[in-house]
């Protein structure tokens, strides 16, 4: 009979059990994973460096990152955000660093300082953790007038009195929630970059530049289907876009991608955006700057980059334009240069289908937010039954949000065991 079960050894598992042991060190904990590897995800995150957190230290700031949960997220951040985060790696001696864009690393650029942490730390206070351990069943049980937990394992069972859930976006274990009268919100995927075929792009894989990118809402284009029922007028998003070999990627589309993930499935992946290759222009403005660089310029448009994009891009977007290699300012039609104009600011791109972003797949969808105590972390229809992570219906853009989601419902979701059995044991 344990205190405690942890179903998922991934970061909001390890981080809820390091803080029951911590607070309640004769508790009995036992993490449980599925596969031979604990941690693989945070192996794997930022590219192999584990983009650990953001430094966004405002609770209310912080909560803006994330399509799923800002308004549920609000009160957990006021209790326990990034700066928290820091702290609870440097008093382990994992010293932490802020990169330009606010992504947050271990100073070891290596994601296996912050495993080889967790993993210290659970051994040191008596976390047991085991491997490749498939949960085939959860039931509750009453004992004395107490619920506790039988949770099938393999052939045999393991019971408990506090149930932790950290497995992430798994099926199986939301089915076993819906058994148990939960709700799941269907998931769909977020976090993924747009597939699209366009001469304007295609051999220039690897350029980088800020952009602002905006979805064509359905109803202004093709057939709008009877599913469609969301709306993505206002879904936009700005930062650095990146071109790649099989279409769009970058912070600018994966904001994009987070915040639109439910209109962009119901569109089935086909869809239009618009792209201002330079957001600090409107056309009429671009325009504006053309003609009076037209009076004072001699050479060829191609060779003469007025604004600040790369200069394979900007010869793509001249071609399109109509304009000829050879045709220099003085040549230039008005009508020409508006065509420039319009393809810089209001670029209209087919999106065909989406790709995963890297490894770090996250999806939106989970055990509804209705349903959890954000005090605790606890399930409101079942006792004793508690959630971190990504098994509930949060999640992020990308940039370390979604680290700091696992930490703070661990963290949380520990506490509240920890209140809850020593109000027991009283």
């Amino acid at each position: 009979m344990y205190d405690v079960l942890v179903i998922g050894g991934g970061a909001a598992g390890f981080y809820a059990a390091i803080h029951i042991a911590e607070k309640r060190p004769n508790t009995k904990i036992a993490i449980l994973e599925r596969g031979k590897d604990v941690l693989t995800k945070v192996k794997i995150s930022g590219g192999g460096r584990c983009n650990v957190t953001h430094a966004e230290f405002n609770p209310a700031d912080l909560s803006k990152n994330y399509p799923r949960g800002e308004k549920e997220l609000l009160g957990p951040f006021h209790t326990y955000a990034s700066g928290d985060t820091v702290g609870f790696f440097e008093e382990r001696g994992v010293s932490l660093k802020i990169e330009e864009d606010g992504r947050m690393f271990p100073v070891s650029n290596s994601s296996q300082t912050i495993i080889d942490c967790f993993i210290s730390e659970a051994d040191r206070l008596g976390v047991q953790v085991k491997t490749l351990c498939s949960v085939s069943g959860i039931e509750q049980i009453e004992e004395e007038g107490i619920k506790k937990w039988k949770v099938a394992v393999g052939e045999g069972f393991m019971y408990c009195n506090k149930l932790i859930l950290a497995t992430g976006s798994n099926p199986k274990m939301w089915k076993y929630l819906e058994a148990l009268g939960h709700t799941i919100v269907p998931p769909v995927p977020s976090l993924f970059t747009f597939n699209i075929k366009d001469e304007r792009i295609t051999d220039i894989p690897g350029i980088v530049t800020l952009a602002e990118v905006n979805v064509i809402p359905k109803k202004n284009f093709g057939k709008k289907t009877a599913r469609t029922k969301l709306d993505a007028s206002g879904l936009s998003s700005d930062g650095p876009l990146l071109v790649t070999h099989w279409g769009m990627s970058g912070p600018a589309i994966l904001k994009l991608s987070a915040w639109g993930a439910r209109i962009l499935e119901q569109y089935n992946y086909q869809f239009k955006i618009q792209v201002n290759w330079v957001p600090e222009y409107h056309q009429n403005g671009l325009l504006e700057l053309f003609l009076k660089v037209k009076q004072v310029e001699k050479k060829t448009i191609l060779r003469t980059k007025v604004l600040d994009i790369p200069k394979r891009l900007w010869a793509n977007l001249v071609k399109a334009s109509g304009i000829a290699d050879t045709t220099t300012w003085p040549e230039v039609s008005k009508q020409q240069l508006q065509s420039l104009a319009e393809q810089l600011t209001m670029g209209v791109f087919q999106v065909n289908g989406k790709s995963t972003f890297k490894e770090e797949f996250v999806t939106a969808g989970g055990l509804d937010l209705k349903e959890i105590n954000f005090k605790t972390y606890e399930s409101k229809i079942l006792p004793n039954l508690y959630f971190a992570g990504e098994i509930i219906n949060v999640d992020a853009i990308t940039g370390g949000f979604n680290f700091q989601n696992a930490w703070t419902g661990g963290y949380i979701a520990a506490n509240g065991v920890v209140e809850s059995l020593n109000v027991n044991q009283s």
